[in-house]
C-alpha cells in the first residue's frame, strides 16, 4: 500500500462482503495509515480496525457501495 496518494477516496470491502468509502489521511505519528469513513466522518487508524478488509482501488464518482 504504499503508492496511496493523501486526500484520495478508495473502495474497500469488509470481510462481511460490504464496500465501502475510505479517505486516505496520510501516516500518523508512529508511522501508521490514518483513514476517513465517508459515509460516517469517522478517522480511524489502520492499527484500531479489529476486522478484516481488502483495498479495491481508487473509488470514482460513480462508485456505489454495494
Amino acid at each position: 500500500m504504499d503508492d496511496l496518494e493523501v486526500g484520495t477516496v478508495y473502495a474497500i470491502q469488509l470481510c462481511s462482503g460490504e464496500r465501502r468509502r475510505w479517505q486516505y489521511l496520510g501516516l500518523d505519528g508512529r508511522g501508521l495509515p490514518r483513514w476517513r469513513d465517508c459515509e460516517t466522518r469517522l478517522e480511524f487508524g489502520e492499527g484500531s480496525l479489529m476486522y478484516a478488509w481488502t483495498l479495491l482501488g481508487a473509488a470514482d464518482a460513480d462508485w456505489t457501495a454495494g
